[in-house]
C-alpha cells in the first residue's frame, strides 16, 4: 500500500474516512464480542445489563452532539484523531471494570467516544463527496459494515485462541491505533464556518430524513437483536446455528454497500431508495410467510441488501440541503438513527409480548414501507457543483 503522504489531496481524504468507517465498525464489534465476559466478571444479571448497554447507548447520545459542535469549532481532524484515540484507550478498560458502577462510567464514557466518532466521520464523508461530486457515502458505509465483520471474526478468533479478553482488546487497540496513524494525515482540518447555533433541533426536509433513519436503523437493529430468536423459536433452527440470520444479513448489507456509489451513481438515488426499500419489505414478508428456515435466512439476506443504501443515501441529501448547515443536519440524522437502533429492539419486544414475535416483526414491515413512502417528499438531487464542504482543507 502507497503512503497516505504520496497520495493526492482526494486520494488520501477518501483513504481516511474509508479506514476510520472501519475502525468504528471494528471497535463497536469488538465491544459485542466481549460482553459475555464483561457481564460474568462484574457478575451481573440481565436486567443490569441491560441497564450497562443503556449507559453505552446514552454516551452515544450525548457524543453526536458533541461531534457537530467539535467539528464546527476545531475542525474534523482535530475531532477525530481525539474521538478515534478515546475509542482505542477506552476499548481495554472496559475488560478491567470491577464494580456496576465503573463499568457504567467506562460504558458511558466509550458509548460517547463512539457516538462522537460515528457523527464526525460522516460529516467527514460528507465533505470528501462533494468536492468529489459523486456518489461515494455508501462505501465509506460499506466500510463501517466490513469493519464490524472484521471485527466480530478477529476477536472470536482471539478469544478462542484463548488470548483473555484484556489481551484481545489490547490487540485491538493497537491495530485502531495504527490505523489512525494511517488516516491521520487524510483528515480536514479547517472549522466549518456558520452563523447560527452549534446544535439544533432538525426542522425542515432534515426532519423527514431523521425519521427515515430512524425506521431504517430500527429495521437494522430488530435483524440483529431478533433474528436469532425468530430462527431458534419459529423456525426450529439449533440455538448454536440462530447466527445464521445475522450472518446472512452482514454479508448482504456489506456487499450492498460497497457496490452502492455504483449502482447510486448509474440508477439515481431516488431509485435506489425505492427499490431498496421494497427488496426490504420483501425480505421481511419473505421470512414470516414461508415457515422453512432457508426462506428466513434468503429473507434476512434482502432485507440487508434492500437497507444497505438508504441510509448512506439519506446521509448525502441531509448535506444537500440548505434549511440547516450539513454538520448540524447530520448530527440531527445521527441522533434519530441511533434513537432507532437503541429503542427499535425494545419496541418490537413490546409487540412480541402484546401479540408475537411475528406480529410485531410485521410491524416493522410496515414502518419500512411509511419511510418509503416518507422518502418521496425528500429531495434527492445530484451533489451540487460547489466545491465548498463542511471541513475545508486548509490553505
Amino acid at each position: 500500500m502507497p503512503s497516505p503522504l504520496s497520495l493526492t489531496r482526494p486520494h488520501r481524504d477518501r483513504l481516511a474516512t474509508r479506514v476510520t468507517f472501519f475502525c468504528s465498525g471494528f471497535a463497536t464489534a469488538a465491544w459485542a464480542s466481549i460482553i459475555p465476559f464483561v457481564k460474568q466478571h462484574v457478575q451481573l444479571s440481565d436486567g443490569a445489563m441491560g441497564m450497562m448497554l443503556l449507559c453505552l447507548g446514552g454516551g452515544a447520545l450525548l457524543g453526536m452532539p458533541i461531534a457537530g459542535i467539535c467539528t464546527s469549532r476545531f475542525g474534523c481532524k482535530r475531532t477525530l484523531v481525539g474521538s478515534v484515540l478515546a475509542m482505542a484507550l477506552l476499548l481495554p478498560a472496559l475488560t478491567l471494570a470491577g464494580s456496576p458502577t465503573l463499568l457504567a462510567l467506562a460504558l458511558l464514557c466509550y458509548g460517547m467516544s463512539i457516538g462522537t466518532t460515528g457523527c464526525a466521520m460522516n460529516i467527514h464523508a460528507l465533505a470528501v463527496e462533494k468536492d468529489a461530486r459523486k456518489p461515494l457515502m455508501s462505501g465509506f458505509h460499506g466500510f463501517y459494515s466490513l469493519g464490524g465483520m472484521s471485527g466480530a471474526f478477529v476477536l472470536t478468533l482471539l478469544l478462542s485462541l484463548g488470548l483473555p479478553p484484556l489481551g484481545a482488546t489490547l490487540a485491538t487497540s493497537l491495530l485502531i491505533l495504527a490505523l489512525l496513524a494511517l488516516s491521520a494525515p487524510g483528515y480536514r482540518t479547517e472549522p466549518q464556518s456558520h452563523s447560527g447555533p452549534l446544535f439544533a433541533l432538525p426542522r425542515g426536509p432534515v426532519i423527514l430524513i431523521g425519521i427515515i433513519c430512524f425506521v431504517f436503523f430500527l429495521a437494522e437493529g430488530t435483524v440483529l437483536d431478533w433474528s436469532g430468536i425468530f430462527l431458534h423459536e419459529y423456525r426450529a433452527v439449533p440455538a448454536s446455528a440462530a447466527g445464521l440470520g445475522i450472518l446472512f444479513f452482514s454479508i448482504a448489507m456489506t456487499g450492498g454497500r460497497l457496490l452502492g456509489d455504483s449502482v447510486v451513481a448509474r440508477l439515481g438515488a431516488r431509485r435506489v431508495v425505492t427499490g431498496g426499500a421494497l427488496i426490504a419489505i420483501t425480505g421481511f414478508l419473505l421470512s414470516l410467510a414461508l415457515l422453512s428456515w432457508q426462506a428466513a435466512l434468503l429473507g434476512y439476506a434482502l432485507i440487508g441488501l434492500g437497507c444497505s443504501n438508504i441510509v448512506p443515501v439519506m446521509f448525502s441529501a441531509a448535506g444537500q440541503q440548505r434549511i440547516m448547515p450539513g454538520a448540524l443536519a447530520i448530527t440531527a440524522v445521527s441522533t434519530l438513527g441511533y434513537v432507532g437502533v437503541l429503542s427499535g429492539p425494545a419496541l418490537v419486544g413490546f409487540g412480541a409480548e402484546a401479540l408475537d414475535l411475528p406480529a410485531a416483526l410485521y410491524g416493522v414491515a410496515l414502518l419500512v414501507l411509511f419511510a418509503l413512502l416518507l422518502s418521496r417528499r425528500v429531495p434527492l438531487t445530484p451533489a451540487p457543483a460547489s466545491m465548498s464542504s463542511i471541513c475545508l482543507e486548509k490553505s
